[in-house]
């Protein structure tokens, strides 16, 4: 991911303002800071960027994609509808705020269908973790009017999507709040951060409150300002977040040379008749930190993985034999097996996880293999690993007994 190769004096600069005046803390040693406040200007960065009103950064995109559920009103007992395929933060988010996820279909945005949303709803729904996965989009229009219909609360994980947008608007604005992830693996990072955005002022109120054991930050002595809310520690460290802002100004370029590279392997992919590609809500706005092929159907794509790795092919997924991206493999999350317990656990749940029927699903994630897009590709390196890919694809699909 393009985060990861690129670091340098931008970035060094940023650590080293920090580092000089030793204020590692966000929040007041106005005297000592010699004016830095690094996460007040990642935050604007991302406000640039995003257009959003409101950001506010933290320790990780899972807890900005908690404080976001947290902030908009999800709390225990509340059904919440998520998607089966996501980094699982988004579903232990729910969990960890006391709600109960409800799993529903995605589709070939490889997000939340408003189909699987209608078709997963009860009458305990309150709202929706809408993931904006692989640095696409999800079809905004129609679960804008799903949402909307049915008066849900629209939070949006768009942990891997930061910088996309959608006829216009940016991923984690259409509902309540989002978040972004600004770890090691994303368009830019903060080694470890993330920030969540709003358009509401209330709902940003009290993210900043809830995110920092809700203290007000009103008034100059920290400790003895209001404490409305019973908060926790999600703050993000100067550190992280002078390394994020270097990270952030790239993103436009970054942006740029990625929809560049992911055009040219598109095109040269497409050549090759089995291999088609992930669909966007908004091609437009994609971020275009992925490039995701699907093949006709799971056999297939197991045995072009196969024959990938064995001609050392580097740089993709397999999500449907993922530990940590598909429901497949989260015996934990189907079984409920924590080191306390949960909301979740007590309640009556309208899904037994491991008896869930997600065929959609199962096939798309099936057929799905995702690369990376680099910055640092070449013209030549892409034609390449396109050759190398689509030979691969080739011999994957002769008859198994031929």
């Amino acid at each position: 991911m393009p985060g990861t190769e690129l670091f340098g004096a931008e970035e060094r600069k940023e650590i080293n303002d920090v580092m000089q005046t030793g204020i590692l803390f966000r929040y007041g040693h106005d005297a000592q800071r010699n004016n830095h406040w690094k996460a007040k200007e990642f935050e604007a960065e991302v406000r640039k960027i995003t257009n959003a009103k409101f950001a506010h950064a933290m320790s990780s995109g899972s807890t900005a994609i908690a404080t976001a559920l947290a902030a908009s009103g999800i709390g225990a007992g509340d059904e919440v509808i998520v998607p089966p395929f996501t980094f699982i933060a988004s579903v232990e988010a729910v969990l960890f705020v006391g709600a109960i996820p409800v799993f529903a279909e995605i589709d070939e945005t490889l997000c939340l269908s408003a189909l699987g949303i209608e078709k997963a709803l009860t009458p305990k729904t309150k709202g929706v973790c809408l993931v904006h996965m692989c640095g696409g989009n999800a079809d905004m229009d129609s679960i804008m009017a799903v949402i909307k219909k049915r008066n849900l609360i629209l939070v949006e994980d768009a942990g891997q999507a930061f910088a996309s947008s959608y006829k216009g608007t940016y991923t984690g604005l259409f509902g309540k709040a989002g978040s972004y992830s600004f770890d090691f693996f994303k368009i830019a990072t903060a080694g470890e951060g993330g920030v969540l955005v709003t358009n509401d002022e209330e709902t940003y109120k009290k993210a900043d409150v809830y995110s920092d054991h809700g203290h007000s930050h009103i008034g100059e002595k920290r400790g003895m300002e209001a404490h409305p809310y019973l908060g926790f520690n999600y703050r993000i460290s100067e550190l992280h977040a002078a390394i994020g802002l270097a990270q952030t100004r790239r993103v436009p370029s970054i942006k740029q040379t990625n929809q560049k590279h992911k055009k040219l392997m598109q095109e040269l992919l497409s050549k090759n008749p089995h291999i088609s590609f992930a669909k966007l809500g908004d091609e437009s706005g994609d971020s275009a930190t992925f490039l995701n092929i699907l093949l006709p159907d799971t056999a297939s794509a197991q045995r072009a993985v196969d024959e990938m790795n064995a001609a050392g092919v580097a740089g993709f997924d397999y999500w449907f034999k993922n530990m940590y991206h598909f429901i497949n493999q989260w015996q934990h999350l189907k079984d409920l097996s924590t080191v306390s317990k949960l909301p979740a656990q007590i309640l009556e749940r309208s899904q037994d996880y491991n008896k869930l029927d997600l065929p959609k699903t199962q096939e798309v994630i099936g057929r799905l293999i995702s690369f990376g897009v680099k910055v640092s590709w070449t013209e030549n390196s892409m034609r390449d690993l396109a050759a190398k890919i689509s030979d691969c694809v080739n011999k994957a699909m002769k008859p198994v007994n031929a």
